[in-house]
C-alpha cells in the first residue's frame, strides 16, 4: 500500500514517520502524479493517491491525516459536490486542512460549497504555488513545520490581513463622517441655509464604471505588478453592480480584479472575513454564489464618492 499505508480492521491507518501525511484525490492519473510530486516537494509524504470516485470511502475510512490535496481537471457534477461538501465539513470540524486546485471553470462551482478558512483554493497553479500551499496548509496542522517558505507565506498573508483591516477602518471612517455631516447640517439647517453645501447627486455606476477604466489604463504605462492590490478594484466593480442592482458570481469579481485568479480568490476570503463583502446563494442555482458589498462597506463607498465630489477631486 502506498506511502506505508496499513489496512487494519477493515480500516486505513497512516504509518507515521517524520514527514507529515497528505491524502491526494485526483480525477485523473496526470493530476494525481501532479498532487504527489507537489506534496513531496512540500515536505510531506502521500500516504495515498484516490481517484475522485472512491474519495468518499476512503474519507470515511482514513484516520489521522495531516492535509488533504484535491487536484480537479473536470467538472464530475453531484460526486464533486458530495466531496465538497464532505469536505467542508471536515474543516469545519477540524479534522484537517486541505488545498484545492482547480482550473478557472470550476471556480464558481467550488467557491459555491467551500468557505472554510482552513481550506485553501488554487486557481491553475504552478508547481511552485501548489507546493507553496501545501506547506502553509502542513505548516497550519502541525506546529513543527516551520520552513523558511511558510514563514514567509505566513508574513505576507498577515501583511494582507492587516492592509484589509485598513481599507476596512477607512470605508467605515468615511462612512461615519457621512454621517456626521448629515448629522451636523441637520441641526445647523435651521440657522444657516444660506451657507449649506450643494447635496452630492446621487451616485452612478458609470462613474464608478469609468474609474475602473481608468485604472486599467496604468496598465499601459507601468507594469501590472505595481498595482497588485486588487482589494479596491473589487470593491469598485461590487459597487457598481450594487448601483445597477446587478449580481456578480465568484468568477466574475476574480476578472474585475485583474490579478491572478488564485490571488483573487485569496483577497475575496478576506474581505469576506472583515466583513467587506457577503457571500449571497444564488437561487436559480445551487452551484453557484453571488459576491457582494455589506452594507456597512456600501456606506463607506457612498461616503468616500461623496466626500470626492464636495472637494472636486479625482478617484482612482
Amino acid at each position: 500500500m502506498e506511502g506505508g499505508m496499513q489496512q487494519r480492521d477493515g480500516v486505513a491507518h497512516a504509518d507515521y514517520g517524520k514527514e507529515p501525511a497528505v491524502l491526494v484525490l485526483a480525477d485523473n492519473a496526470q493530476a494525481q502524479a501532479t498532487a504527489k510530486a507537489a506534496v513531496i516537494a512540500a515536505g510531506g509524504r502521500v500516504a495515498a493517491a484516490v481517484p475522485l470516485g472512491e474519495a468518499l470511502a476512503r474519507l470515511d475510512a482514513q484516520v489521522a491525516i495531516d492535509a488533504l490535496m484535491i487536484e480537479l481537471t473536470e467538472d464530475a457534477g453531484a460526486a464533486l459536490d458530495a466531496l465538497l461538501d464532505r469536505v467542508e465539513a471536515l474543516a469545519r470540524d477540524g479534522r484537517c486542512v486541505t488545498v484545492i486546485a482547480m482550473p478557472t471553470a470550476l471556480i464558481d462551482v467550488v467557491s459555491a460549497r467551500i468557505d472554510h478558512a482552513d481550506i485553501h483554493l488554487l486557481c491553475e497553479p504552478d508547481a511552485i504555488e501548489r507546493a507553496a500551499a501545501i506547506g502553509g496548509a502542513l505548516a497550519t496542522r502541525r506546529t513543527w513545520l516551520n520552513d523558511v517558505g511558510s514563514e514567509a507565506e505566513t508574513r505576507r498573508l498577515q501583511q494582507l490581513s492587516e492592509e484589509v483591516g485598513r481599507i476596512a477602518r477607512t470605508l467605515a471612517s468615511l462612512s461615519q463622517e457621512a454621517l456626521d455631516a448629515r448629522g451636523r447640517d441637520a441641526m445647523l439647517g435651521d440657522r444657516a441655509p444660506a451657507y449649506r453645501a450643494e447635496p452630492a447627486p446621487p451616485l452612478a455606476a458609470p462613474v464608478i464604471r469609468a474609474v475602473i477604466r481608468a485604472r486599467r489604463l496604468r496598465d499601459r504605462f507601468f507594469h501590472a505588478e505595481l498595482f497588485a492590490d486588487p482589494a479596491w478594484d473589487m470593491l469598485l466593480d461590487l459597487m457598481a453592480a450594487r448601483i445597477e442592482r446587478g449580481e456578480v458570481a465568484v468568477s466574475s469579481l476574480c476578472i474585475a480584479a485583474a490579478v491572478p485568479p488564485t490571488t483573487a480568490l485569496r483577497w475575496i476570503r478576506t474581505l469576506t472575513d472583515d466583513g467587506l463583502l457577503v457571500r449571497r446563494a444564488d437561487p436559480a442555482d445551487g452551484r453557484r454564489v453571488f459576491i457582494a458589498l455589506s452594507d456597512s462597506a456600501a456606506a463607506g463607498m457612498n461616503g468616500y464618492f461623496s466626500a470626492l465630489a464636495q472637494t472636486g477631486a479625482i478617484a482612482i
